[in-house]
């Protein structure tokens, strides 16, 4: 590996670059829930009026310095600030390439490289739960690395891979929208003067059988979670030994509601027949199983319509306001449409082919993301050598 040298972090790293911005003045702002473990890069969310946080600017890497949102993979390339500046989470370090020494891009993918992760969760520092890394841990860390051509050869290779899964995403979110208007068009616009009102008890059951991971250590399950919707619906793949409450388990042809905070981020997620054996989700998600597999797209459609949403959720409750939660019966209870089935029938032969893409996309998602995740160390290890 000629040319490469050993550098210490922080002195190959511009870490919490200085940035000035004026009090008083709103600015894009970062949250740490804006950041996603399977996307390059994270977007702000709003703009909010200048106070204390992590500062940076187009292109940054926001690093979560904090448990468990590091282990979670919460680390970003920011992009699409206005008059490209913002602000954010202070549990955010800010990465950025030094000049003549380090690229930014590379710098990114650098902060996702194993080695670098592993050594800042070793230097957690704090009371459980909230545990930090000190940025001047940084400086105690140590590595070989590549000369700025290669580093640009590196980042170029591993960005070609990311802007694929970029494309993917937005297709995705473009289909989403897709299948919201040919809903609205059909059920809503067009709907008939004669459809009897009922309930969404009419066409769907809720599902609550419960299992204990713990009791099955070493059963490898998929783990629809919080967290895993979070992160572009991609469940986790977890031994039981490691997952440390009671799970729902899951069936195909079913759909996830989170009971959570509804009123603040609205998950529900379509499971049609990609779910495998020993699948499991949070007991945060109601799992609602049509009667009839054929009214599956039908309720989706009807529970994630934007003004149904908002009215299940608007009666969500509990004593937090960071923990509102949503009981079953506010779901079930919820006014339905009985819609004749030769109609149902017809609707799913034009919005199959939307939802079977966000599928084929998803897989491809996952695929990869794992290509990407193992070229990465080998790549910036010098395993795999790239001419610049």
């Amino acid at each position: 590996m000629k040319n490469w040298k050993e550098y210490r972090f922080s002195d190959f790293v511009d870490i919490n670059p200085k940035i000035t911005l004026k009090s008083n003045q709103e600015y894009s702002f970062v949250e740490m829930k804006d950041l996603n473990e399977s996307s390059k890069h994270c977007e702000p969310s709003q703009k909010r009026i200048l106070k204390g946080g992590a500062r940076f600017e187009e292109g940054d890497t926001l690093f979560a310095r904090i448990t468990p949102c590091l282990e979670n993979g919460k680390i970003c390339q920011v992009r699409n600030l206005e008059n490209g500046v913002g602000y954010g989470s202070t549990e955010f370090l800010v990465f950025r390439g030094k000049k003549d020494i380090s690229d930014t891009d590379f710098v990114f993918y650098l902060s996702r490289y194993d080695d670098v992760r592993n050594f800042a969760e070793s230097n957690f520092d704090g009371t459980s739960g909230r545990q930090r890394v000190p940025k001047s841990a940084f400086d105690n860390l140590y590595l070989v690395l590549p000369p700025p051509p290669i580093q640009k050869a590196i980042a170029s290779t591993l960005n070609c891979l990311d802007a694929k899964i970029d494309l993917l995403h937005r297709q995705n979110e473009i289909l989403e929208e897709m299948a919201e208007t040919l809903f609205r068009k059909w059920f809503v616009e067009d709907a008939k003067e004669n459809w009897k009102t009922g309930t969404v008890s009419d066409v769907a059951t809720h599902l609550k059988k419960s299992v204990n991971p713990q009791k099955h250590p070493d059963i490898e399950f998929q783990h629809y979670s919080i967290p895993s919707f979070d992160n572009a619906k991609q469940p986790l793949s977890e031994l039981g030994s490691t997952i440390q409450s009671s799970k729902y388990i899951l069936e195909e042809n079913a759909i996830l509601f989170s009971k959570l905070n509804p009123q603040k981020d609205k998950r529900v997620w379509l499971l049609q027949d990609e779910v495998l054996n020993n699948s499991i989700c949070s007991t945060e998600f109601q799992i609602i199983k049509p009667i009839d597999e054929g009214y599956l797209y039908f309720l989706y459609g009807w529970l994630t319509l934007r003004e149904n949403y908002n009215k299940i959720a608007s009666g969500s409750g509990g004593t937090s306001g960071s923990h509102q939660r949503i009981d079953p019966s506010t779901i079930f209870s919820f006014h339905c449409p009985k819609i004749p089935p030769n109609y149902i029938e017809e609707f799913n032969k034009k919005s199959k082919l939307l939802f079977q893409k966000q599928i084929n996309n998803s897989h491809q998602i996952k695929n990869l993301n794992q290509l990407r995740d193992s070229l990465l160390p080998q790549l910036i290890s010098g395993a795999i050598k790239l001419k610049a």
